[in-house]
């Protein structure tokens, strides 16, 4: 059925399927959750079950009419999508308001109408009052689902307006699953993948390359070798950064990944200090992550997690990426405070 195409995220099902056997359906939602954890999937997951023509069960897609056929190839005329034009950080107004146009039509195919939202994050203040209208007074029968990271990110007017439903990082089994899915055939592969993830497959997929070993071996093997040499590293990240393309959600995904990886490295390192054992870490990494250890006290390497996530949060957030890799980069050639 429908939701089995969904991994994890039995919270948001819940909602969804307690607000129908209430019929207390909202007409917009904001789901926010971490990037890559399968809102989107479920969005669309929700408009199958919403138009599925056969349903077996409230709220539950056959996953066999045409209305299903239809969503699932992105043709259904009653579910429409908004996102971000590759190459700009903001929706533009007028592709809000032909969005707007667009939902206000009366429904092809019976009486409801879904509008997806993709990038929510993207939101400037002349798309979001454009979208006013409609989150205020929806069309009949109109549900919309908007697609964030998080509810900081939304104007009040916006967030006021929505039920926030929220999406946690997916377990590591699940990340498997959904890496079979994507063709990822080796199951030890999928599993280090899966624990590389923080519970994202966006992220798992962006490890899932060549090159990743190489990147982590220049950034931390560099950064814990007895000299440094951070132009190196710089130009090791941002190549392995610009080779997603132009996608710059692709992008994002790969600064992140690398940033993951120091986070790993230093807290592994923290563990060492502490005289605690790492499962399954390479000796190479083990004396040298030791030795780093050692060199520059635990105060400072939870000095170093601390700026390594605030600068994971500013990826996020949509900093220009060379920044970013030179702010985190900075904060190991300082001194700790």
């Amino acid at each position: 059925m429908s939701w089995d195409w969904v991994r994890g995220h039995a919270g948001p099902k819940a909602t969804f399927r307690a607000a129908v056997d209430r019929g207390r359906l909202g007409q917009a939602y904001l789901l926010v959750g971490p990037d890559g954890v399968g809102k989107r999937r479920f969005a669309r997951e929700l408009a199958k079950a919403l138009l599925c023509d056969r349903p077996p069960a409230p709220l539950t897609a056959c996953d066999a009419c045409p209305s299903c056929a239809q969503v699932e190839a992105g043709t259904h005329p009653d579910v429409l999508s908004l996102r971000t034009p590759e190459g700009k950080h903001e929706l533009p107004v007028d592709e809000m308001r032909a969005f707007c146009a667009r939902l206000a039509r009366t429904p092809v195919r019976g009486g409801r109408k879904v509008g997806v939202v993709e990038d929510a994050d993207d939101f400037n203040a002349e798309a979001a009052n454009a979208f006013l209208k409609a989150l205020e007074e929806p069309p009949p029968g109109a549900v919309l689902l908007l697609v964030a990271t998080g509810t900081d990110r939304q104007l009040p007017t916006v967030l006021s307006r929505c039920q926030v439903v929220r999406f946690g990082p997916l377990a590591p089994a699940d990340v498997a699953a959904v890496l079979a899915e994507h063709g990822v055939d080796d199951p030890a592969r999928r599993d280090r993948l899966a624990r590389l993830s923080g519970g994202s497959v966006a992220r798992a997929l962006a490890l899932d390359d060549e090159a990743i070993g190489a990147v982590r071996e220049e950034l931390v093997g560099g950064l814990t070798a007895d000299r440094p040499n951070f132009v190196r590293m710089a130009e090791a990240w941002g190549r392995f950064v610009e080779d997603a393309g132009k996608d710059t959600a692709a992008q994002r995904t790969r600064a992140s990944a690398v940033i993951g990886f120091l986070v790993d490295a230093l807290r592994q390192a923290l563990r060492l200090a502490a005289g605690a054992a790492v499962p399954d870490l390479d000796p190479a990494d083990e004396a040298r992550l030791k030795a780093f250890a050692t060199k520059h006290g635990p105060d400072r390497l939870l000095e170093l997690v601390e700026k390594c996530v605030e600068a994971d949060y500013r990826v996020e957030r949509r900093v220009q990426l060379v920044l970013v890799i030179e702010s985190v980069l900075e904060q190991f050639t300082r001194k700790s405070a």
